[in-house]
C-alpha cells in the first residue's frame, strides 16, 4: 500500500509531456506492486480472521475489511473511467507542453485517489489503535 500514497506526487512533478508520459509509466509499474501488496494484505487479514474467529466480532476488524473492500471497488468503479481519458490523451497528444485538458482530467482523478488514500489511512489507524 505504501507506494500508492506517492502515485499522485510522481505525476504532479512533470513539467512537459515527455516527463508526464514517463511519470505515468512509473506510476503504472508502482500500481502493480500496490495491487500485489493489497491482495496479500487482504488474504493475510482474512487468514488471521480464520485463525482467530473472534476478530469477526471486533468492530475495528470488520470496519477495516469493509473499508478495504470499498477502496478496492474504487478502481473499477471510480478510477478506471477517469484514468482512461488521461491515457488516451497521453497516447495521442503530439505537443511537448502539457495541455490544460490534462489538468482538468487529472483533478477529477486525483480527487478520488486522495479519497481512497484517506480510506487506507483510516484502515491503518483502525489496525493500529483497535478502538473497539
Amino acid at each position: 500500500m505504501g507506494p500508492g500514497f506517492v502515485m499522485i506526487y510522481i505525476v504532479t512533478r512533470a513539467t512537459n509531456m515527455t516527463e508526464l508520459r514517463h511519470a505515468y509509466l512509473i506510476r503504472n509499474r508502482l500500481h502493480n506492486f500496490v495491487m500485489v501488496g493489497g491482495t496479500l494484505l487482504l488474504l493475510s487479514g482474512l487468514g488471521l480472521g480464520a485463525i482467530n474467529t473472534y476478530l469477526f466480532n471486533a468492530f475495528w476488524y470488520l470496519t477495516s475489511l469493509i473499508l478495504f473492500i470499498v477502496a478496492l471497488a474504487f478502481g473499477p468503479i471510480l478510477l478506471t473511467p477517469r484514468s482512461k481519458p488521461i491515457k488516451e490523451l497521453l497516447k495521442n497528444y503530439n505537443g511537448d507542453e502539457i495541455p490544460e485538458e490534462y489538468y482538468v482530467l487529472a483533478k477529477k482523478l486525483f480527487f478520488f485517489e486522495r479519497l481512497e488514500n484517506l480510506i487506507f489511512l483510516a484502515i491503518i489507524v483502525l489496525m493500529i489503535l483497535k478502538p473497539y
